[in-house]
């Protein structure tokens, strides 16, 4: 069984009545409360510390695997995956069985509700996958198995081995790709369509639960749209008391309990981009280890990336394929589209420094990322006036709280703050086995700064003024304003 197909069906039969779960579910919805309103950041008289000279910057882009239990046990749908564990890192049956179990078991935790927010962290998931594969398998071997989960989430076969013509991931930092290619920033909920270097298309999404994180540092290819796309259930131990689908049978396109929408696009394992999303999920955690859509804004997309890929797609070749509601239509494009997936919370966009909520917990809003940013524009701390930099500052900190809001990471504190001492308000918070499906309070602050005037990533272009877009236009032309 497929992995997206395991990563698709995480939660449990509450969920499958709600309208079925998936990488790609659409979860049973709740008035959202506002929390990407504006506000201004509150400033402090304190100048931005200078670097120290022997200052070693952290990655901004965190290459690690976010790996999670949930996660592996999505690797274990790949029938070449437990083969593999045993040829390349020499673990014994016995191992195996014991990682899929442990994997597996974790997993079902996750299917008691889907309707009230998980109180854990993704640091937190990480954490204890790590300490028990580490019971199960030992230092050493963890430490294989994360480096081989990297070389296997990277994206290693998406696209024709061996092709050096394909194109890599974009150099640098804030990089503007000077191809045709898709770039999803999961921080900041955006998807953007470059042709031929120029930004033509940019979209709010919905990104994976921490449980089931987006794989991010890695390029990815679409290489078809599948129209009307069937679904089948995995063999998850909740599928098994369900009176609704059963484990490994089809459930046909256009079925009410098929969760994908009506067009996905395969971007290689685990993840696709597709529809079925409801807009209240636009611009929050929506998937499994996906880009959701709504269907509005997959059927654009769809047709974009067929230009990109050279088999257009018509409105009327589209509007007959989904009238067809139970016909599923593949249409391969003539030439792989690249679909880059990043993660950075720190981006120079037009002129305005942009920091955005670190949703996976990966501690990257610090001072040395941030001096990072700022010297690939030939900018120094001392550039920044007093306000700028104590409002960069502020940024650095409020936007390391995790989704629940809270500054559960020590360690991100001291970073962001420079503090010697996490302050009192740092929390860790209980595991509860509900998956995190909202983040509470400002998810970004813009930050303009006279000395980055006309430098960065391109502005957003053509978003929906509709639902999230409406609510936080206009947002990144205010001094210090919070989303």
């Amino acid at each position: 069984m497929r992995m997206e197909q395991r990563i698709g069906a995480a939660l449990a039969a509450m969920a499958l009545i709600a309208g079925l779960a998936g990488c790609n579910q659409r979860p049973a919805e709740r008035p959202a409360a506002d929390t990407t309103h504006t506000t201004a950041v509150t400033t402090d008289t304190t100048r931005m510390p200078v670097p120290p000279s022997d200052s070693t910057a952290s990655a901004l882009d965190a290459d690690a695997v976010p790996l999670t239990l949930p996660v592996l046990d999505a690797f274990f749908a790949d029938s070449s995956f437990s083969a593999d564990l045993k040829s390349r890192l020499g673990l014994t049956d016995q191992q195996v069985t014991q990682l899929r179990t442990t994997a597996r078991e974790e997993t079902a935790k996750l299917n008691e509700t889907q309707r009230d927010d998980y109180s854990g962290s993704a640091e937190q998931a990480r954490t204890v996958a790590a300490e028990r594969i580490k019971g199960i398998i030992g230092e050493e071997k963890t430490g294989q198995l994360a480096a081989y989960l990297r070389e296997r989430w990277g994206g290693t076969g998406t696209a024709a081995a061996g092709d050096t013509t394909l194109p890599g991931l974009s150099p640098g930092i804030n990089a503007v790709p000077t191809d045709t290619r898709i770039v999803v920033n999961a921080p900041a909920y955006r998807m953007d369509i470059f042709q031929d270097g120029k930004l033509t298309k940019s979209y709010k999404v919905g990104i994976g639960y921490p449980e089931f994180p987006l794989p991010t540092g890695t390029l990815r290819f679409a290489k078809s749209v599948i129209f009307n796309p069937t679904w089948t259930p995995p063999d998850e131990p909740w599928v098994e008391g369900s009176s609704k689908v059963q484990a490994g049978k089809t459930v046909p396109a256009g079925s009410s309990l098929n969760p994908l929408g009506p067009i996905k696009i395969p971007i290689g394992l685990p993840s696709l981009i597709h529809g079925g999303k409801a807009p209240s999920r636009i611009g929050n955690f929506a998937s499994h280890g996906c880009v959701g859509l709504t269907d509005p804004q997959i059927k654009d997309v769809a047709m974009r990336i067929g230009t990109l890929g050279g088999t257009e797609i018509s409105d009327t070749a589209m509007a007959g394929y989904l009238k067809k509601k139970t016909q599923t239509k593949e249409m391969a494009l003539t030439r792989p589209v690249p679909v880059e997936l990043r993660y950075e919370t720190i981006v120079v966009e037009d002129g305005v420094l942009h920091i955005y909520r670190d949703v996976y917990d990966r501690n990257t809003n610090t001072q040395e990322n941030l001096y990072r940013v700022l010297a690939a524009y030939g900018i120094t701390p001392e550039q920044l006036s007093e306000s700028e930099g104590a409002q960069a500052m502020d940024a650095l900190r409020e936007m390391s709280r995790d989704p629940q809001g809270r500054l559960d990471s020590a360690a991100a504190i001291s970073a962001a703050t420079g503090a010697a001492t996490a302050p009192d308000t740092a929390k860790k918070m209980p595991a509860t086995g509900k998956v995190t499906r909202n983040v509470k309070g400002a998810r970004e602050v813009a930050i303009p700064i006279a000395a980055l005037r006309g430098k960065g990533y391109p502005a957003p272009v053509g978003l929906d003024p509709s639902g999230m877009e409406k609510r936080i236009a206009g947002a990144a032309g205010l001094n210090g304003a919070r989303r």
